[in-house]
């Protein structure tokens, strides 16, 4: 019961401290941020609220200014039985990446901060 009220409060004071410290979102033109809007529009990111490494990878979608759906894989059973069915595991964060009629789970918030980067860091 300590350990969970512990965890708790720790996960809470990682989301204060990414709400007092959130970095700036990347400018672009109109053009170049309808694009990344376009492209967005088959990502969503399965992550609990406050895991650190969620809110590492929340910080760089706000600083790539990149909308991607949030789906609370912690909270929303339908969400959580979506990632398990999908992904094959229930790991957050978890970005899903539907294109071209094909769906792929990328977990590791390095991986998917580096797949963003490449994807998104160069569209002015």
């Amino acid at each position: 019961m300590l350990l969970k009220a512990l965890r708790s409060g720790l996960g809470q004071l990682i989301v204060l401290g990414d709400a007092v410290s959130r970095p700036r979102p990347q400018r672009r033109s109109p053009e170049g941020q309808a694009a990344v809007i376009r492209e967005a529009a088959g990502l969503s990111l399965y992550q609990f609220h406050a895991c650190p490494f969620c809110v590492k990878t929340r910080r760089s979608l706000h600083r790539l200014n990149v909308p991607i759906s949030l789906r609370d894989a912690k909270n929303d059973p339908a969400h959580r039985d979506r990632l398990l069915a999908g992904g094959g595991k229930i790991k957050v964060p978890c970005l899903h990446i539907q294109e071209q009629g094909q769906s792929r789970w990328l977990y590791e918030s390095n991986e998917i901060i580096a797949y963003l980067e490449q994807r998104f860091a160069g569209i002015a």
